[in-house]
C-alpha cells in the first residue's frame, strides 16, 4: 500500500512533531485538533522549529516553505477521510483514544491504517474498539520526534502482515528506525525505562543520593543523554504515573509500582517542565531554572 496522505490527531508536543517530520519528508499531513487555539498553538510551534532549522543551515527557505505547504490544519474529524494513514496522539488515556478511534473508524475509508502513538495502552484493545483490528497498529514514537531515530511498533493480535510491512515502509520513509514489539505492557522501551526512573525516584526518597547526584550519575556513570528525574519530567510526571497505572495493572510486578513521591508530585499539580515544577522548576521557555 503506498502513503500519500496522512492524518494527524492531536497537534501537541508528540502530534506537532511527528506532523513536522512527515512534512519535511514529503507527505502531505492533514493536523487536527479540537480547537483554533491548540491547532495554532501546534503549528506556530513548528513554524518555529523550522524557522530554527534553516537559521542552523540544516534547511533552506524554500525546503521550509514547501515542507509548510504540504501542512493541512483543521478542526475536522472528517478531514480524516481523505486519509491513507492515521497517526493518532492525543493524551495518554485509553477512554479518551478509544472515544476518538470509533470516530475515526466511521469516517476513514476501508483501506486506511489507524495507528496509536501510546506508549503503554495495549493495542489490541483499542484495535477492538473499530471494526478494523487487522488495519490497526501501534507506532509510538519519542520525544522530540524530529530528533529522536527510533519508532516501536506494536502488532495488536488481529494486525496484519501487511499492515505492519506499510508501516515499517513508512517509518523508514519518515527516516526513522523501527523496532517491533509484542502487544505486552510497556511495549520495549517503557518496559525497560519506567522501572529505572521509578528507582531513581525511590533512591531520592530514601536519601541514598541527592536529586542532582542521581542525575548525574546516570549522565556520566551511564552515558545517558539525561538523568532519569530529569527524564521524568520531560515526559510529564502525570503521563509517567498513569503508564506506572498501566504497567502495574498488566504484570502485577512491584517494580512498576508508582513510588509514592510520584504520586504527592501529581497530586501538587508538579508535572514537571509543562507544569514549570517537577522534581526541578522551569521558565515559561522549558529551561530549567537555579534553584
Amino acid at each position: 500500500m503506498t502513503i500519500k496522505q496522512l492524518y494527524v490527531a492531536g497537534a501537541g508536543l508528540m502530534g506537532a512533531g511527528i506532523a513536522q517530520t512527515a512534512i519535511t519528508c514529503g507527505f502531505d499531513v492533514t493536523l487536527r485538533e479540537v480547537d483554533d487555539k491548540l491547532l495554532n498553538r501546534g503549528i506556530d510551534n513548528i513554524k518555529k522549529r523550522l524557522d530554527s532549522l534553516v537559521q542552523k543551515g540544516k534547511l533552506d527557505a524554500a525546503q521550509r516553505d514547501a515542507a509548510l505547504n504540504r501542512l493541512h490544519p483543521t478542526t475536522s474529524l472528517e478531514a480524516a477521510g481523505r486519509a491513507d494513514f492515521v497517526i493518532e496522539a492525543i493524551t495518554e488515556n485509553f477512554e479518551a483514544k478509544q472515544d476518538l478511534f470509533k470516530r475515526l473508524d466511521g469516517v476513514c475509508k476501508p483501506e486506511a491504517i489507524l495507528a496509536s502513538n501510546t506508549s503503554s495502552i495495549p493495542i489490541t484493545r483499542m484495535a477492538a474498539t473499530t471494526k478494523r483490528p487487522d488495519r490497526f497498529i501501534g507506532m509510538h514514537f519519542f520525544n522530540p520526534v524530529p530528533v529522536m531515530p527510533l519508532v516501536e511498533l506494536t502488532r495488536g493480535r488481529e494486525t496484519s502482515e501487511a499492515t505492519l510491512a506499510t508501516t515499517l515502509d513508512l517509518s523508514r520513509s519518515l527516516n526513522k528506525t523501527p523496532i517491533t514489539s509484542l502487544d505486552y505492557p510497556g511495549f520495549i522501551v517503557n518496559r525497560m525505562l519506567v522501572p529505572f526512573i521509578n528507582e531513581a525516584i525511590r533512591a531520592l526518597t530514601e536519601g541514598l543520593g541527592t536529586r542532582d547526584d542521581i542525575d548525574q550519575g546516570a549522565r556520566l556513570g551511564l552515558h545517558h543523554p539525561m538523568g532519569p528525574l530529569e527524564l521524568a519530567d520531560f515526559v510529564g510526571l502525570d503521563t509517567h504515573l498513569y503508564i506506572c497505572g498501566v504497567l502495574y495493572e498488566g504484570l502485577h510486578d512491584p517494580r512498576f509500582a508508582a513510588p509514592p513521591l510520584l504520586r504527592q508530585l501529581v497530586d501538587a499539580g508538579h508535572f514537571g517542565r509543562k507544569t514549570g515544577r517537577g522534581f526541578y522548576r522551569y521558565g515559561p521557555d522549558g529551561n530549567r531554572l537555579a534553584d
